[in-house]
């Protein structure tokens, strides 16, 4: 059988090229699906994933009609899309007093909108074939709720809502669709925040640390995993016990 395509959006982020890097050594192709603005950004990414099966597709995933061609151009390059990590995301956090329209806007497309427009483009073949498995990065905060971001976490919340309802509508037909929860990782954006909040973070964890890229990266790289069948509509929390649920 042919290599599994995998689709990673944000895929050159601080969790999506742990993500790609999984899958690839897992033996699958996978296309990193980022902005293309920054090409010293991707020259970096480049360099880091040089020897695997990873390729880079500039993308904006707020944008619907680029989503699908984006699907249609990765198909015909690449083969079937079988498999798609939504973890694209942005922040622009602020109290709910003072977010601009603007920024409201930004977060919920960035990181709402793009698991639609990713997945409404690429279900039907996964259906048509009988097999697909679709993996989006919410996030601890859109369970719990967090200062300043009700921007995120309503994004982050509903990724899972949709998770869920299209779990449901596909289950028959060979596709799995489930939601990772990671909490803080070390990633840049948790790097930015200042010292003394991001230890106040830490201490609030039980396990007593920030989570590791690759941890989440081995989550997804389970789920979307041939066997992993049986699994479906479930939110995976990776966030050292941060919140716990049953």
């Amino acid at each position: 059988m042919s290599k599994r395509l995998a689709v990673v959006t944000g895929g050159i982020g601080g969790l999506g090229t742990p993500i790609c890097i999984a899958l690839a050594r897992a033996g699958r192709r996978v296309v990193a699906a980022d902005l293309g603005g920054n090409p010293e950004r991707i020259a970096r990414f480049e360099h880091e994933v040089d020897g695997l099966d990873i390729h880079f597709a500039a993308l904006d995933v707020s944008d619907f009609d680029a989503c699908e061609a984006f699907v249609r151009d990765v198909e015909a390059a690449h083969g079937p899309l079988d498999i798609l990590v939504n973890a694209a995301g942005i922040t622009r956090d602020t109290t709910l007093r003072k977010m601009e329209r603007a920024q409201w806007d930004a977060v919920l497309s960035v990181n709402l909108d793009s698991v639609f427009n990713l997945c409404r483009h690429a279900i039907g073949g996964m259906v048509e074939r009988g097999f697909g498995r679709i993996v989006n990065i919410s996030s601890v905060n859109g369970q719990t709720g967090q200062f300043g971001q009700t921007n995120y976490s309503a994004a982050k919340a509903g990724m899972h809502g949709f998770t869920m309802a299209l779990a449901r509508e596909v289950a028959r037909k060979g596709v799995t669709v489930n939601s990772i929860s990671p909490g803080y990782c070390e990633t840049a954006l948790v790097a930015a925040i200042p010292d003394e909040i991001r230890q106040g973070i830490v201490d609030k964890v039980p396990v007593g640390r920030l989570g590791h890229p690759d941890e989440i990266a081995r989550t997804v790289e389970f789920l979307s995993d041939d066997g992993a069948g049986y699994i479906t509509g479930a939110n995976i929390p990776v966030n050292g016990g941060l919140y716990m649920a049953f």
